[in-house]
């Protein structure tokens, strides 16, 4: 894929929490460069309370991994700062990334507490990668799943991203558009987004066009001369029902269609919009244009949309941007990156990390996510977390447990399995391609047909089965006895 120069002109090998490179310091003045470490990336919960989440953000984590590298000025500053070994120091200078790498594919529907990542290598690469591991997959992923929820509110109405000037910096304006066409809105207003992603940009006019002519009919009638085969008006800059509407249909009679176009639409900005909707739907009806659009915005998320269904609007797409850029409503997702094992003697050494809260008692050891899926429907049934060796049987019946409370069993049969974590580097080299972000689009759609809707519902939904395989929570088990 064609490097995109915004994001890889710069290093980001510093963007970096300052105690991994201490650690890394600490590691090689302990001799432990040669030791060999695994950390997992997992979330805890799932943003909105929602049932499920999206994964992204691996094509840029790819590009990250890739572009790893200590330039001069890196070096010069880990001298200036006199609390760095020299043992360190040539370390970077000779660096050479050798990990191991896996994750699952971007746009598949993600659960709590399972590795969505994985980093098998020498524990100072492993370890100095972790905040770059967490942001590039914690913000896309989040912003996908808000994405996600945003077009299921809208019911097959088209969604676009509208929320580039309210984003938090270049990067989340850029990749959480990315993310929010991952997650299923059609388009972007961003520009460079369609240069460099080939992400439609979509857009209308801003109520600025309409308030420099001397009158708002005059506003639209230029517009229209200029765009005929592609007129949508801002109608809302002065009075949505008295002027915009009459406005925008004068301007469609004269300037439209006698070009031999058909208007694509109007866009209302302000207001009460469930009624605006559904009296200017009236007003282009008996005009003779039931196939104009309307378009509504102002500060909309997947709530607000529902209300507006629920009242009757009238509305055929919308335009979200700022709540849905910056996933408004819970704008974290909570990806950690724990130590889960090591290896000593060319063994793997399970670890574990306990506290008092259940939630925070990390799955230790070298793992693989199986998803089992319904053969009768397609659709998913479980997730099982397991040893990295362990092999599900093709055939049932497969008993899954619940990791905290184990009574609460059941009975798999008739099932098919596809394990989800996938290989990316090996041994530092990049073994995998990543698809193009339409690819990426079509896979999660596809991927979210094999959900029940009762996991999608916004609403108290189902919780979908993590289990751990027998072998796994044995494991956990011991560790958990040895230590406490």
């Amino acid at each position: 894929m064609e490097k995109v120069d915004w994001l890889v002109k710069e290093n980001l090998t510093m963007l970096a929490d300052f105690y991994e490179f201490t650690m890394a310091n600490g590691y090689l003045e302990n001799n432990m460069e040669g030791k060999i470490a695994y950390f997992d990336m997992f979330f805890r919960s799932i943003p909105d309370d929602g049932g499920f989440a999206i994964m992204a953000g691996v094509e840029q984590l790819l590009d990250y991994l890739n572009n790893l590298k200590f330039s001069e000025d890196d070096i010069n500053y880990f001298k200036s700062t006199g609390i760095f070994g020299e043992k360190f120091i040539n370390y970077l200078e000779n660096f050479n990334f050798t990990c191991d790498v896996w994750a699952i594919p971007e746009g598949t529907p993600i659960f709590p507490n399972e590795p969505i990542v994985t980093v098998r290598g020498p524990v100072v690469q492993a370890q100095l990668i972790e905040t770059m591991v967490l942001l590039t997959v914690n913000h896309q992923s989040l912003i996908a799943t808000k994405a996600n929820r945003i077009v299921r509110a809208a019911d097959g109405r088209s969604v676009i991203e509208f929320g580039s000037r309210r984003a938090q910096g270049y990067g989340g304006a850029i990749l959480g558009a990315r993310a929010a066409y991952i997650g299923g809105c059609i388009g972007t207003a961003n520009t460079i987004v369609d240069r460099d992603f080939n992400i439609p940009a979509l857009g209308t006019m801003a109520h600025s066009w309409v308030q420099l002519f001397p009158s708002e009919l005059e506003a639209f009638k230029a517009y229209a001369r200029v765009y005929p085969d592609n007129c949508t008006l801002l109608v809302d800059t002065y009075d949505t029902l008295s002027q915009g509407v009459p406005n925008a249909i004068k301007t469609f009679n004269e300037e439209v269609l006698p070009r031999g176009f058909r208007p694509k639409g109007i866009r209302i900005d302000s207001g009460d919009i469930a009624y605006l909707s559904k009296e200017a739907r009236k007003m282009l009806d008996e005009a003779g244009f039931s196939d104009v659009k309307i378009m509504a915005s102002s500060s909309l998320d997947e709530f607000v949309i529902k209300d507006l269904l629920n009242q009757g609007a009238k509305i055929d797409m919308f335009g979200v941007g700022e709540r849905l850029i910056t996933a408004q409503s819970e704008p974290i997702f909570g990806g950690v990156y724990k130590l889960v094992a090591v290896e000593e003697n060319g063994e793997i050494v399970p670890k574990i990390k306990i506290s008092n809260n259940v939630n925070k008692i990390t799955t230790p050891g070298f793992k693989q996510v199986y998803r089992f899926y319904d053969k009768r429907n397609n659709k998913a049934m479980a997730d099982v977390i397991t040893l990295y060796d362990e092999k599900i049987p093709e055939k049932g019946p497969y008993e899954i447990f619940h990791p905290l409370f184990t009574w609460k069993r059941k009975l798999l049969n008739n099932y098919y399995v596809r394990p989800l974590l996938v290989q990316i580097y090996d041994k530092g080299k990049c073994v995998y391609q990543s698809p193009n972000i339409h690819e990426i689009r079509k896979y999660c759609f596809d991927q979210l047909d094999t959900l029940w809707d009762e996991v999608k519902r916004f609403e108290r939904p189902h919780e979908y089965f993590v289990d751990l395989s027998e072998a796994l929570w044995n494991v956990k088990d011991e560790l958990l006895k040895k230590h406490k």
